[in-house]
């Protein structure tokens, strides 16, 4: 069983930063394409940024030049700096692991809560 465990949310003023961990516990970790989600109250959960085996990026238009995810192999952990935040980024963050090919799913983290104020 894959586990995922987000560090790092919390209270922060508009302007402000944060950054988000997210450990794997997988041998395989390098393999994987991992995805930050967020999901705000009322609203569908959508992908923020994600990156591939390969650092291959890519991010929603609403974070692009704000948001930087990167991974760390050595450690199992992928990271989300997030930077001039704004009080619409507030929402519940959750760290995913994409499912392999000949996996019946991906797995997906507690979700940690960021939340800016105006």
């Amino acid at each position: 069983q894959v586990q995922l465990v987000e560090s790092g949310g919390g209270l922060v003023q508009a302007g402000g930063s944060l950054r988000l961990s997210c450990a794997a516990s997988i041998s395989i970790f390098s393999i994987t394409t991992m995805g930050w989600y967020r999901q705000a109250p009322g609203k569908q959960r959508e992908l923020v940024a994600d990156i591939t085996s390969r650092s291959s990026t890519s991010y929603a238009d609403t974070v692009k030049g704000r948001f930087v995810i990167s991974r760390d192999n050595a450690k199992n952990t992928v990271y989300l700096q997030m930077n001039s935040l704004k009080p619409e980024d507030t929402a519940v963050y959750y760290c995913n692991l994409k499912a392999l090919p000949g996996w019946g799913q991906g797995y997906w983290g507690q979700g940690t809560q960021v939340t800016v104020s105006s």
